[in-house]
């Protein structure tokens, strides 16, 4: 992530100090002019090291190739998932773990928050390379009841690693 802190000259500051004055009364006249309110949001502003904030999130834990043939364990460690400079971050590691020679962390929101309509977005930095699939996706609120596919399912960003310049999104 940049350093917005590290401004070279004098007009710079200045002009970054309008900017940053002037955001609040953009993003409230962003949001009185779209007709969108913010319902939910996490900006990870909890200490570095701690976990994502249990109120907004819980994880899928285990291992066994789930719907990827996946070959990490996945865990709630703050190894594998950790609050780090105002970001979440998601780590794999190679070691071995539960029958599992990796692990990374899974989260989801379900069972602690849903939405019915609205806009998703989020600000991601994704890994690449072979073996890495990250992703940012939605499921119905009754796959504990009809299961996958028939809950639906939309792939809001996937990205295969070995293919680092392409983006999926895919709805299921």
């Amino acid at each position: 992530m940049p350093n917005y802190c590290q401004i070279p000259t004098r007009a710079a500051k200045l002009a970054a100090l309008m900017f940053c004055l002037a955001l609040p009364a953009f993003l409230s006249l962003a949001e009185a002019t779209t007709g969108w309110t913010l319902v939910w949001s996490d900006e990870f502003n909890q200490p570095d090291g701690s976990s994502p904030d249990a109120t907004k999130w819980t994880y899928d834990t285990g291992g066994g190739g789930w719907g990827n043939n996946e070959l990490e364990y996945y865990t709630s460690r703050t190894n594998n998932a950790r609050i780090a400079g105002g970001m979440l971050v998601i780590e794999a590691d190679k070691e071995n773990y539960q029958g599992s020679s990796y692990t990374s962390a899974r989260l989801k929101t379900q069972g602690k928050w849903s939405w019915r309509y609205g806009r998703m977005e989020a600000r991601i930095k994704i890994p690449r390379g072979q073996g890495m699939w990250p992703a940012f996706w939605m499921l119905g609120t009754n796959i504990t009841s009809v299961g996958w596919p028939t809950c639906g399912e939309i792939d809001i960003m996937e990205n295969i690693g070995k293919e680092p310049g392409t983006v999926h999104g895919t709805v299921h």
